[in-house]
């Protein structure tokens, strides 16, 4: 991010552990939401209704929010790959 100038307005430490009300939250904020879980990469439209399932999309086996979990304008991205990195930032 930093090579594309890209600027970071907050940083949550991971010692915090944000959880399912945390994860509503930010997909109430968001319009489009990409989930990254090893090479399946999938990209949804973001319902006004937040539903169960697409909450848990967020969470990880421990119910923490996964890492990283980025808010990028309307856009968030949970989970790495390169290729959505590179939609974000190319």
């Amino acid at each position: 991010m930093e090579a594309k100038k890209t600027t970071i307005k907050e940083t949550v430490s991971a010692s915090k552990k944000l959880g399912e009300a945390d994860a509503r939250d930010l997909l109430k904020s968001a319009s489009k939401l990409i989930v990254a879980k090893g090479k399946k990469l999938s990209e949804s439209a973001v319902p006004q209704r937040v539903t169960k399932e697409l909450v848990a999309s967020l969470l990880g086996p421990t119910g923490n929010l996964r890492a990283p979990c980025l808010k990028v304008g309307k856009t968030l991205i949970v989970g790495f790959n390169e290729q959505a990195f590179g939609k974000l930032f190319g």
